[in-house]
């Protein structure tokens, strides 16, 4: 691949994780009930934002090895245990994502019963990219773990 497409790819990324985390940061200052609270009570008083931040680690911790992983095909190591292994961890981390979207069920039953459609809506667009990118780096893994035994099989008859 070439370095010029890897590198855009890894600036999309970049700036794919700027902007999750400012949306994380900024968006419970101006959602309807934490408009005027404090900045104790936004972050220190809602468990449910408690849970999304600690369920987004899994997304940047895939953020993080999909860059690595555009590194090695910017260098021709694409075929090789490191890349398999990124590609294992994307695919845990999804597994990860759709189990804190599976659990984020529990706060269902709280909260304002107008806000339960928009938040089952939020959690299958979620559940639903988590299943596409567990699927997609499962299957990226088997064919790279493939390649990667037939290549070091080749260099052990050579």
């Amino acid at each position: 691949m070439k370095r010029s497409s890897t590198l855009f790819l890894q600036v999309v990324i970049v700036l794919i994780a700027i902007g999750a985390l400012a949306l994380l940061l900024g968006e419970p200052h101006v959602e309807g009930r934490n408009k005027h609270a404090t900045f104790f009570e936004v972050y220190f008083k809602d468990p449910f934002l408690a849970y999304v931040y600690v369920a987004s680690i899994p997304f940047f911790v895939a953020l993080y090895q999909a860059f690595r992983l555009l590194g090695y095909a910017g260098r021709n190591e694409v075929f090789s245990h490191s890349a398999v292994k990124a590609l294992r961890t994307i695919k845990l981390c999804a597994i990860a994502i759709l189990g804190f979207v599976a659990v984020s069920v529990i706060f269902l039953p709280f909260g304002d019963p107008e806000d339960r459609p928009p938040g089952v809506m939020m959690r299958i667009v979620c559940a639903f990219g988590a299943i596409i990118v567990a699927t997609a780096a499962a299957t990226f893994e088997r064919i790279f773990q493939n390649a990667v035994d037939i290549k070091s099989e080749n260099d052990l008859t050579v």
